[in-house]
């Protein structure tokens, strides 16, 4: 259906779905991690340019982060934080 002009979009992501970002997150992580990389550094990069180059392929990394939308990506991380500032209180 098309949205009409001004109207807001809404976006959810579904609870497996996102249990699969954070575990492919946590993987590319390490998989950084051991290659020698600032993982928070190359992620930023690749969230920006959607270029997957910023990701080594280093267990699988690059084909894990290349199977989920920038967009879940955000949302993932989006949520978390706002969570972890919401309990601390900041």
């Amino acid at each position: 259906m098309p949205q009409l002009p001004g109207e807001t979009v809404s976006f959810k992501l579904e609870r497996d779905d996102e249990n699969k970002v954070r575990a492919i997150l946590h993987t590319v992580y390490q998989a950084l991690q051991e290659k020698g990389y600032n993982p928070i550094n190359q992620l930023v990069g690749y969230m920006i340019s959607g270029e997957p180059a910023y990701i080594t392929s280093h267990s699988e990394a690059r084909n894990l982060i290349c199977k989920v939308d920038r967009d879940e990506i955000m949302e993932v991380l989006l949520k978390s934080y706002l969570q972890n500032s919401r309990e601390k209180g900041e």
